[in-house]
């Protein structure tokens, strides 16, 4: 955690603020989802697993071309624009920044803050519970149709191993509590928006939870949920969240960016590419592994299902 370690005092403060926040906001929609009977929505019952839940034991999901191919921010921009929150000039600004994003692979930091600061100023006014409306009807419109397989099968694999997963994302809390949803997760870490009276006041509670901000979210959440993150994997594609792989003691890598392949290289991490049966081959996954590469997903968990059995020997 030496990208941590690194940070001026003012960028560690503003980096545990959103952190907390995103933790506590977490924390709000699982007792909500309790009180209302609610919860993951996966259709159907999860399979039984021959190993015993594990309390203690999670996973951690980054978003933007690890679970979406492309970005989540962009998608919700596009709807926005759809129900005429901003004008033709700012949409083309989003574009921009997704066929960046597309492109290149990798989140771009001035282009990730611009279209943070783009998205605060067009929600400020407006109530929160009608961005939540929207958000739910953009996944449908965009998002559901860009989720990897290969992923969603690693994230199927965890729920039904008995852990609970989650998502940590810089895109809005709002629009990753429904893709966690959706996917059938424990929750979402997310960014926080300010918001008084039901309606965004245009600032953020500390900052996007980007980079150093991501680990603050996952160590304040395993505090409140009692989680050991020694036991716990996370998986991203961006050297970004460096900080969030090596926070626990399984870091995967999906579909990385140069430098995360290069630093997932010399730390000995495994990696899995689920953008091309080409770049998949040189990983070592199936380029024929049928539904999104579920072989190499299999393959990625097993590792954690066989620390789990040593656990509970020992």
């Amino acid at each position: 955690m030496s990208r941590l370690r690194k940070l001026p005092q003012e960028k560690r403060s503003s980096a545990v603020l959103a952190g907390t926040a995103a933790a506590q906001a977490a924390e709000a929609d699982s007792a909500a989802s309790v009180s209302t009977g609610t919860g993951p929505d996966t259709g159907r019952a999860a399979p039984p697993s021959d190993l015993a839940p594990d309390p203690h034991a999670a996973a951690f999901f980054d978003c933007d071309n690890t679970i979406v191919q492309g970005a989540a921010i962009f998608y919700l921009g596009r709807g926005l624009y759809k129900r005429k929150f901003f004008s033709h000039r700012e949409l083309l600004r989003f574009a921009w920044q997704q066929a960046y994003f597309r492109l290149h692979g990798a989140e771009n930091a001035g282009h990730m803050a611009d279209a943070k600061e783009s998205a605060l100023s067009i929600v400020q006014g407006h109530r929160v519970a009608d961005l939540e409306a929207i958000c739910e009807e953009v996944f449908e419109e965009y998002i559901a149709e860009k989720i990897w397989p290969g992923t969603r099968a690693l994230v199927k694999m965890h729920l039904e191993a008995g852990q609970r997963v989650w998502l940590v994302t810089a895109a809005p809390q709002e629009a990753a509590r429904v893709i966690a949803k959706r996917l059938g997760m424990t929750g979402a870490l997310g960014t926080v928006a300010e918001a008084l009276g039901g309606v965004y006041t245009g600032r953020l509670v500390g900052e996007p939870l980007h980079g150093p901000a991501k680990a603050e979210a996952m160590k304040a959440l395993a505090a409140q949920e009692g989680l050991d993150l020694d036991r716990c994997a996370a998986y991203s594609d961006s050297s970004n969240d460096i900080p969030m792989l090596s926070l626990v003691g399984y870091p995967y890598v999906i579909n990385p960016d140069a430098e995360l392949r290069r630093h997932a290289r010399e730390q000995g991490w495994r990696v899995r590419d689920f953008r091309t049966g080409r770049k998949a081959a040189r990983v070592g996954i199936p380029a024929a592994a049928g539904l999104g590469a579920a072989a190499g997903g299999t393959a990625a968990a097993l590792a954690l299902y066989r620390n789990r059995a040593h656990h509970r020997r020992s």
